[in-house]
């Protein structure tokens, strides 16, 4: 089933009410462990904060260029060159308030009010919220098994004909939230040249690269110069709370880019800008870190089941799980109160990402400590029982 949809205002993050309840239960002294928020529980590298530090010291933080410093775009450019092998000229690099701010960069810029853009069900709820924000039509479609838990030409061209839509963009992201699915190098061609042949703009979500443990994770950039992708310092590096992203543009968009993002954000915050610079050469670090996220997974894949929890679609990257909660209940929602008020552990119910089908499906990130995370699913595994 294909859901469409044009929404005037944005829908509440359910969520939202589950993280603000655990807020105050911790507040007043339970032991509250979360599994609800994609925040990784360590901080930021080293040499981000060295270079932060030295830089508050000097006093001098102030506006920079709408797109972000050269010394920032040089590095990112390096990161392409050292990662992917790929020549990215950073002139087409953008850096942002975060990956929120590209999502909007993006969207005012491609589209207008009323086009249609299309985004896999299950996906990340601030993707549907913004575009209904700004006026687009929203074609939800299904990312199931026999997709491989990814958007496909065939399933964007069912949508098309079911809807009665015409797509103006596609937006997928790899690995992707909540589902963990990454889509290989081959299904990202056939989607990227997919776009190409049917003149639809294809934005490619890549905020978890790096942090992927199973299957091809690949670049849009290493198959297509059209597509937009967006990136963030917020996982992999640890630094959601200093809110920095990134964007790589195809030249005709760099100027139009830049004029809305002066007009909305004059410019992305140069101290973030500092610490970011310095964080991408903390690769050594941030390893150690994923090696954790790594072990909290493996868990996960063998206890979850273990207890009940089956196992949605693929944990191939970023640092969630995606369960099947209907041999205990057919109300997420309510099972994620339940959890809250009885053991104190968060997790995010799956109406979240997926408005038709989320009542059956949780969210938990294992972003946190391995010991938070065992602890968790214990306490889970006494209250099913």
């Amino acid at each position: 089933m294909f859901s469409v949809s044009r929404r005037s205002e944005v829908e509440p993050f359910h969520a939202m009410d589950v993280l603000a309840e655990a807020t105050r239960r911790r507040a007043s002294g339970h032991p509250v462990i979360s599994m609800a928020v994609g925040q990784p529980s360590h901080p930021a590298p080293q040499v981000a904060l060295e270079a932060a530090r030295a830089a508050l010291a000097e006093g001098r933080i102030g506006y920079t260029d709408a797109l972000g410093t050269a010394r920032l775009k040089q590095a990112l450019a390096g990161y392409y060159r050292n990662r992917r092998g790929l020549d990215i000229d950073p002139l087409r690099i953008a850096v942002t308030t975060g990956s929120s701010a590209g999502f909007n960069l993006a969207f005012l810029s491609l589209f207008d009010a009323g086009d249609a853009v299309a985004i896999a069900r299950p996906g990340y709820p601030a993707y549907r919220n913004i575009l209904g924000a700004l006026g687009l039509k929203i074609l939800e479609v299904p990312a199931t098994a026999e997709t491989h838990f990814t958007l496909t030409p065939e399933s964007l061209e069912a949508a098309q004909h079911e809807s009665g839509v015409r797509l103006k963009g596609v937006l997928l992201a790899s690995p992707a939230n909540p589902t963990g699915t990454v889509t290989g190098r081959k299904a990202l061609k056939a989607l990227a040249d997919y776009c190409a042949a049917n003149s639809i703009a294809f934005i490619s979500d890549e905020i978890y690269h790096g942090l992927t443990f199973s299957g091809e994770e690949t670049s849009a950039l290493e198959l297509t110069g059209e597509a937009i992708v967006i990136n963030s310092f917020s996982k992999y590096y640890c630094m959601t709370g200093w809110r920095i992203g990134w964007m790589v543009l195809p030249d005709r968009l760099v100027r139009p880019i830049e004029r809305v993002a002066q007009s909305l954000y004059i410019s992305p915050p140069e101290l973030s800008q500092i610490a970011a610079t310095a964080a991408l050469g903390a690769t050594a670090e941030l390893d150690v870190y994923k090696a954790s996220y790594a072990r909290n997974r493996d868990f996960l894949m063998r206890r979850l089941p273990e207890i009940g929890l089956s196992i949605a679609s693929p944990m191939d990257g970023a640092f969630y799980a995606y369960v099947d909660v209907t041999r205990f209940t057919n109300d997420s929602m309510a099972f994620a109160k339940r959890m809250l008020s009885e053991i104190d552990v968060a997790a995010t119910p799956g109406f979240d990402f997926d408005p038709l089908e989320g009542n059956r499906t949780m969210r938990m990130s294992y972003a946190g400590s391995e010991a938070e995370i065992a602890e968790a699913v214990e306490r889970i595994a006494g209250l099913l029982k």
